[in-house]
């Protein structure tokens, strides 16, 4: 097949870009900073690159400014915009093509959901988040990009396409600058400890079923709409981390408070909501449809990843 990927030379880009291209399909990365073998696009507007879309067999939109920065105003503008406007404009290049994918997967996120530990969130019970109580009023303008991201999928006129929203969770990977690279450093540093307490819920993926339920997601005509890409077993942020340093043989993970989450997050210039939201997703539609996870369990999951690190 052929698959077209806007905003393909980022982390998960990365990982689909290699993996779909070693079985055997023809992937075409859309990108603002082309290298050799890329494609312009500017996220925003048609161009030349709308020839790539016609014809192709499937569209893999994860075009987005990172989340990995300090949530200022400017910050969250270029979180939202980059992520409406390039679903927008893919949805117009698919409208405009005359032979049109057959699927565009446009990436979402599990950010979406509620912040919550009473319960799983999936997509048939899950609960949409924006109004929470007792978490800070800004996490909201995250479920606002989420809900915008899917919108401007969704107002796409796209009959011929069918279309399906990933809600992914932490695509865990062992590439450098990566989720579970930054989270092995620092545990080796001995800061892999709870944080705020670690009741939290972490949702996550394995790189390697990732790209498999991508690859399921094409093949099944019969899947659409919201789909949680995520592990069936989210687990608190505490026992990730205690999960970790077993597979690292590092004995002792320094906890860390709130106040100092708030600090290292300025440091890093990143925000404290990616730590402290918990996010407990389940895929419920996968795991009806038949998707069997190679790793459903973290701690076989940290294993391997420390291997292939």
């Amino acid at each position: 097949m052929k698959i077209v990927l806007p905003g393909g030379t980022g982390h998960i880009g990365a990982v689909l870009d290699r993996e779909l291209t070693a079985l055997g399909h023809e992937v075409v990365v859309l990108s603002r900073r082309p290298r050799p073998g890329q494609v312009a696009w500017d996220g925003r507007a048609l161009g030349p690159w709308v020839k790539e879309i016609d014809g192709c067999d499937a569209v893999v939109n994860l075009a987005g400014r990172s989340v990995s920065c300090r949530y200022t105003r400017e910050n969250l503008r270029q979180m939202m915009d980059s992520r409406v406007d390039s679903a927008r404009v893919v949805g117009e290049a698919i409208e405009r093509a005359e032979r049109p994918p057959k699927v565009w997967l446009q990436m979402s996120t599990a950010t979406i959901y509620a912040h919550r530990y009473d319960a799983p969130n999936d997509e048939a019970s899950g609960v949409i988040g924006g109004s929470e109580p007792d978490v800070p009023g800004y996490w909201a303008f995250s479920v606002d990009i989420a809900k915008e991201w899917e919108r401007a999928q969704e107002r796409a006129n796209t009959p011929s396409t069918r279309k399906v929203a990933l809600r992914t969770a932490m695509v865990m990977s062992p590439a450098r600058g990566g989720v579970f690279s930054v989270l092995s450093a620092m545990t080796r540093m001995g800061l892999g400890g709870a944080v705020a307490g670690g009741a939290q819920y972490v949702s996550w993926i394995h790189d390697q079923d990732f790209v498999r339920a991508v690859s399921f997601l094409i093949e099944r005509e019969d899947l659409s709409d919201a789909v949680n890409i995520a592990s069936p077993n989210p687990l608190p942020q505490r026992e990730l981390m205690r999960a970790l340093r077993s597979t690292l043989r590092v004995p002792v993970g320094l906890p860390a408070t709130k106040l100092m989450a708030e600090v290292g997050a300025l440091v890093l210039r990143s925000d404290t909501e990616l730590l402290l939201k918990s996010r407990r997703v389940v895929p419920g539609r996968l795991l009806d449809a038949g998707f069997s996870f190679a790793f459903p369990r973290w701690p076989d999951a940290a294993a391997d990843l420390a291997h292939r690190n």
